[in-house]
């Protein structure tokens, strides 16, 4: 299998030459690390954020702008494509590496936990890499210093100097769109946790509302996942027996959880602010579609909920 590490690095280098075009500030740390700021103190763009969500792949993705209607109007929004959907989504796009160091937290995606491969999710993806740069997107507002760096160093067995770290804040141009990216991968994930073997699954398309720049990061984390379990849409290519999908198809979609229905900002209010008391099986996207090439069936549930996006991203 390719390295993804060195396929995302070909892209973090475009990104770095390209800085200035893309609104996105390029710094070294004192060991050597690149970060890459896209939304902290520079604002970024969505050319950006379309190559920080193909990173975040892996470089086994591409992720492009859209038109998506909504009633009689109309929001901007992602496709994605994916192929070697294990490895582009739940080896590298999954944010499931929580970094702590020096003080700073934030939750991380990318090709370099495929060199970690420390999380519970390693234990069912088989996937790992062997390259010598670490390439390593982060979702948070404070830049990354030289400890975190290192840490990320030691855990992926590759020297300092070849740490690259992206970050940028959920209200940021790049944070929406890179949220919006992860439809497909949000689905897969679901499969796994309802226990359906995504080791069948062999490509990934799925569509996404791009949410509206929110003013603070917590409303931002509210708006972008109702774009993705009230406006997001999957579709996934299987070889598999039908009754393996006929199994778990009615729980993929957001509607199989009881806290389907309500805006993600006020269940997160509805928890007293506990993320983690919010129902794991709600994160999924609004509709899914299984392709089975064994059987050439199609399979479906779910639906898009036009007046929970509208409330969610139109509204003031």
């Amino acid at each position: 299998m390719v390295s993804i590490n060195v396929r995302a690095l070909e892209i973090v280098q475009q990104m770095i030459q390209d800085a200035e075009a893309l609104s996105v500030s390029v710094s070294k740390l004192d060991n050597g690390a690149s970060v890459v700021d896209a939304g902290i103190a520079v604002p970024g763009s969505l050319e950006a954020g379309l190559m920080f969500a193909r990173i975040c792949l892996g470089g086994l993705g591409s992720v492009a702008l859209c038109q998506l209607p909504l009633g009689g109007a109309w929001l901007p929004g992602v496709t994605v494509s994916v192929s070697h959907p294990v490895v582009a989504c739940m080896a590298s796009q999954y944010a499931g590496w929580a970094v702590k160091a020096d003080g700073f937290f934030a939750m991380a995606s990318g090709p370099a936990r495929a060199l970690y491969a420390g999380e519970p999710l390693f234990e069912v993806v088989a996937y790992r890499d062997r390259a010598a740069v670490a390439v390593l997107a982060l979702e948070g507002r404070e830049l990354p210093s030289a400890a975190v760096a290192d840490k990320v160093a030691r855990k992926c067995g590759v020297a300092s100097d070849q740490v690259y770290l992206l970050i940028a804040p959920t209200a940021s141009l790049v944070g929406s769109v890179q949220v919006a990216a992860r439809v497909v991968e949000t689905g897969l994930h679901k499969m796994h946790e309802v226990g359906y073997d995504i080791d069948t699954v062999i490509a990934g398309f799925g569509t996404c509302p791009l949410a509206a720049i929110a003013k603070k990061d917590l409303r931002a984390i509210g708006r972008t996942n109702d774009a993705v379990l009230y406006g997001g849409r999957a579709w996934y290519t299987v070889r598999a027996e039908d009754a393996q999908i006929e199994d778990v198809i009615e729980r993929l979609p957001s509607s199989a959880s009881p806290d389907h229905g309500t805006l993600f900002y006020d269940l997160f209010k509805r928890y007293d602010g506990d993320f983690y008391k919010i129902d794991p099986l709600l994160f999924s996207p609004a509709e899914v579609c299984i392709n089975n090439i064994t059987s050439g069936r199609t399979f479906q549930a779910g639906a898009v909920e036009p007046e929970l996006i509208r409330a969610s991203l139109l509204m003031p």
